[in-house]
């Protein structure tokens, strides 16, 4: 099993635990894919809020009020777990409430816009935390010098689990259609596909992976979120002394709002823009994933080979390609080419980022670090997708339009790319003195 060698693993880190970490993408992906992406997404604006002018608006609405509180949450609570060494703990919370909050989406019916706002931010919020949590394991788990291959294993795997969960639901859609149902009786089934998919792949994470950290000194007799947050303002003070971190953060919070919209908004796209059905745009995004697993897996490797600086700007300019061919095609086929260039670089820009992150992070404030890393990404998909939907509502349903925006966001990330310098920033992480270039 060359593949998966232990060559990229710390000392003392084992097979089984890498593969219970890499378990979470597998099943946190069904979240992404079939509810922020190929199903509820294009249910709540032509179903659930009747296709009505501001449907667009108010997915993307709903999304950003998630992110909101995602971003002023996670770094303190990322400074809190790493002062009671709490990720794991932390981390199965979030799971459940996620799994659950998945579930009751099934309960969501035309016409119940509020409930299904409501429900979408409450399982959003307890996806993005755990995700940032389960990301916050990646530098404990492997070498500084294979972090791209073990964060490419990771996202790879999880694609594979979000096609798992979207192919299930297919399965279930084509059937129900069969017997005559409609979007508001199959739909909430594969909410609660979604949901059983989850919970049971995260119990692997939850078994497997371990919690490596100790308590820092003081953490319990001083244990607050209010000295978590001061904390957290101290590492702010020594921004310069992280700078390139912070540089990456930048650039994080750009082109990820492009990805956000890319996540968030391909089904609506597709079927508004392009003419798709919802079988086809289910079709259309298993196939996305497939190319985003094998985009994730390749590029995990060469990224550790090409530098991760120089691996990041190629999938960035990948994505502006994409954005242009989707503005500009007025055909399935052409849109098929956009969405195979999108699979390619969303799974390797994604997993470039993680490794990026997991490089810059320095060991004690891993948690910490990585809620930083997850408050640029929430501003990113505050960003994306919000001024999407503001387009579309303000050039009366123009999406052309706001798809060619989407590019300017991959374009301002390529620029903030460019004074990241990784061997700097490296050993500023470790509290080495930083090379003279």
């Amino acid at each position: 099993m060359a593949f998966f060698s232990t060559d990229a693993l710390n000392p003392g880190v084992r097979k089984r635990e890498v593969f219970g970490w890499a378990m979470y993408d597998f099943a946190n992906s069904g979240y992404t894919t079939v509810v922020i992406t190929a199903v509820f997404a294009a249910y709540f604006v032509g179903a659930v809020a009747g296709g009505a002018d501001w449907a667009t608006f108010a997915w993307t609405a709903a999304l950003s009020v998630s992110h909101l509180i995602v971003m002023f949450t996670i770094p303190a609570m990322g400074a809190w777990a790493d002062r009671h060494a709490a990720k794991k703990r932390l981390l199965m919370m979030t799971t459940v409430g996620c799994v659950l909050a998945t579930a009751a989406l099934g309960l969501v019916g035309p016409g119940a816009v509020v409930l299904g706002v409501l429900l979408i931010i409450v399982s959003n919020v307890f996806f993005a935390w755990g995700e940032s949590l389960v990301a916050s394991f990646l530098p404990e788990l492997a070498r500084a010098q294979a972090m791209g291959r073990v964060s490419g294993w990771g996202w790879s795997l999880g694609y594979v689990g979000g096609m798992l969960a979207l192919g299930l639901c297919l399965g279930y859609v084509l059937w129900a259609q069969a017997q005559g149902q409609k979007a508001e009786q199959f739909v909430p089934v594969t909410m609660l596909i979604t949901a059983a998919v989850f919970g049971a792949a995260a119990l692997f994470t939850l078994v497997l992976l371990r919690e490596r950290a100790q308590p820092q000194v003081g953490a319990v007799a001083a244990g607050s979120w209010r000295e978590s947050l001061r904390q957290l303002r101290r590492t702010f003070q020594q921004a310069r002394r992280y700078r390139d971190f912070m540089w990456l953060l930048a650039c994080v919070a750009a082109y990820q709002g492009g990805v956000a919209v890319a996540i968030t908004l391909a089904a609506i796209y597709a079927e508004q823009v392009i003419g798709f059905v919802q079988q086809e745009t289910m079709v259309l995004i298993f196939v996305l994933n497939i190319a985003a697993a094998l985009g994730a897996l390749a590029f995990g490797y060469w990224q550790d080979r090409l530098g991760h600086k120089l691996a990041l700007g190629i999938t960035l300019v990948g994505w502006m390609a994409t954005c242009i061919i989707a503005a500009l095609t007025t055909s399935k086929g052409g849109f098929w080419y956009a969405a195979a260039i999108a699979g390619v670089c969303m799974g390797s820009s994604q997993s470039s980022g993680r490794a990026m992150a997991g490089m810059l992070a320095p060991p004690a404030q891993l948690a910490e670090f990585f809620g930083l890393w997850t408050f640029a990404t929430r501003v990113a998909s505050i960003i994306g997708p919000l001024s999407y939907g503001a387009i579309t509502w303000m050039t009366g349903g123009n999406q052309r339009l706001a798809i060619g925006f989407t590019a300017v966001l991959f374009l301002i990330g390529l620029a903030l790319l460019m004074p990241v310098n990784m061997a700097r920033g490296r050993a500023a992480a470790l509290g080495e003195a930083a090379p003279t270039r």
